[in-house]
């Protein structure tokens, strides 16, 4: 659909008038009611009624009002999106899962920064089912993620092997922490454990049940490169006898990967994952 249709629907609406959104768009009126009444047919219903007092609209009106907001604004992110900054020449959008932005997506985007220079860069920080989403929809080239999706079209290779160990304050083992992994951490604590993982606190966002437990007590699993300082210096320990689950990082993109500023992204994270090893991931 014409986006100037919605944007003249719009422009009625907050005018409160045929005459008064012409003013805004700088047309006339009567291509202000041409734009509606085409409109009108596109969408099979009356969006306006028009009386002396200017255009109200009908219900049909209002609940098209959403999806018009949602048109002009995309349209509007996509013409930004597409515009270049000044002496770049090409654009890479790349997003990581909250707990993988520090310090892989950092990592990356300082390696961006710093060998293509020419490169406009977008970061995006989520969770992994928004970015998966937006990698299906072409709004991000490449995601760093735990939970990767396996859809047609796109690579799935993984970056790095990761694992979640059972860990406690040695003095004060108590409370329980349950923090959240992801659907697949939690299949391999059910099936492994036999206590429920009900806990007194749980999270989502395991740095902030790491920092709880170094300052208040307690026990709970967490990534082995982030815990391995805290072991070396006494103010964590092993759970003895506690199974330890998988949570390896992957890289997901689209593939065949013919974009040749992508391919360098690529080339480049796959480098610096290979001489950070030790990575507090």
């Amino acid at each position: 659909m014409d986006i100037e249709l919605a944007r003249t629907f719009l422009e009625v609406m907050s005018a409160g008038s045929f005459c008064g959104a012409a003013e805004r768009l700088h047309v006339s009126q009567t291509t202000v009611t041409a734009r509606v009444q085409s409109l009108e047919e596109t969408v099979s219903c009356q969006l306006f009624v028009r009386n002396r007092s200017g255009a109200k609209l009908t219900a049909e009106g209002e609940r098209f009002v959403a999806y018009a907001t949602t048109l002009v604004q995309t349209w509007e992110c996509a013409k930004a999106e597409m515009k270049l900054p000044r002496g770049r020449e090409s654009r890479l959008r790349v997003g990581a899962e909250t707990s993988l932005w520090n310090p892989v997506l950092t990592s990356w985007v300082a390696w961006l920064q710093q060998y293509c220079p020419s490169v406009a860069v977008n970061a995006d920080v989520s969770d992994a089912k928004t970015l998966l989403r937006k990698l299906e929809k072409g709004l991000l080239d490449a995601a760093i993620v735990h939970q990767p999706n396996y859809f047609s079209g796109f690579m799935v290779e993984q970056l790095l092997e990761e694992k979640l160990i059972h860990v406690q304050v040695p003095d004060k083992p108590t409370p329980n922490l349950f923090v959240d992994w992801g659907p697949e951490f939690k299949a391999q604590y059910d099936a492994a454990l036999p206590q429920p993982r009900q806990a007194a606190f749980s999270f989502n966002l395991g740095p902030l049940a790491l920092r709880v437990m170094l300052s208040g007590g307690g026990n709970g699993y967490f990534r082995t490169r982030v815990v391995e300082s805290h072991l070396r210096s006494g103010e964590l320990e092993r759970v003895i006898g506690s199974p330890e689950f998988t949570h390896p990082v992957f890289l997901v993109y689209r593939s065949p990967c013919s974009d040749s500023t992508l391919s360098m992204g690529l080339e480049g994270l796959r480098s610096i994952v290979r001489d950070h090893a030790e990575w507090q991931v």
